[in-house]
């Protein structure tokens, strides 16, 4: 199988820039480049949300911010939901990782499955999003809006900090938010890459790259939520 475009192959003539000195596909290359920039992004997000967190005495307690299952209880059950949205996005990692695998086989039918399989975890992950922030809003957190003092005192073990609990509340609405725009922009990739898979246009290719590196950056989208499950959620 060729995997190489004739774009990337060796080129003999003197002027024709010789082998590339990765002996990476151009495409992959850029999607690296890609996922760095945004690794930075996702970083300084985060370094300032811990700056902030580590710096004030007081702050909202995650194990009691966090303690519903929205539709079924309203406390009582601290990370249960955020542990199962982050093993939903977990597992659609790995069904990527068979759609690559599959890809690699040229298994038509294997990387259909494997591709609806994580479009689907894609969109429970995005639903349980959506549930647990129509959860805090109705508590009255959103971006600049916290809860009156009053409900804010069952969200703190120590003096409650209304600074702490504005900063805690927009940068939890800012970072999620973001990550979740990434979220359903793999999700809307995924399905771009499933009707080209349905349409045989990898088959023609003789090649199946870019379920690869749409997999690069599905597994970047689940990498950056561990990172952000542990700041917001542990922490």
């Amino acid at each position: 199988m060729n995997s190489v475009s004739q774009l990337d192959q060796v080129k003999t003539g003197p002027w024709n820039g010789g082998r590339s000195p990765w002996s990476v596909e151009y495409g992959k290359i850029m999607m690296w480049f890609f996922l760095l920039s945004d690794a930075f992004t996702f970083s300084s997000l985060l370094i300032y949300y811990g700056a902030q967190r580590f710096s004030k005495s007081e702050w909202p307690d995650p194990d009691l911010v966090f303690q519903s299952i929205p539709g079924l209880k309203d406390s009582g059950a601290p990370l249960v939901f955020v542990g199962i949205m982050t093993f939903i996005l977990i597992l659609s990692s790995v069904t990527m990782v068979m759609a690559v695998e599959a890809g690699h086989r040229r298994a038509k039918k294997e990387v259909i499955g494997w591709m609806i399989a994580t479009i689907i975890g894609g969109f429970m992950f995005l639903g349980c999003q959506a549930l647990e922030w129509t959860h805090l809003f109705h508590e009255g957190f959103g971006w600049g809006k916290i809860p009156p003092v009053e409900t804010l005192h069952h969200l703190f073990t120590g003096e409650v900090s209304l600074v702490s609990a504005q900063q805690f509340s927009n940068l939890f609405f800012t970072i999620t938010g973001f990550h979740g725009f990434h979220v359903f922009t793999g999700v809307l990739i995924n399905i771009i890459i499933l009707v080209m898979t349905i349409n045989g246009t990898f088959e023609k290719r003789g090649h199946y790259l870019m379920v690869e590196k749409v997999g690069l950056y599905w597994h970047f989208v689940d990498l950056v939520w561990v990172f952000v499950f542990t700041f917001f959620y542990l922490v």
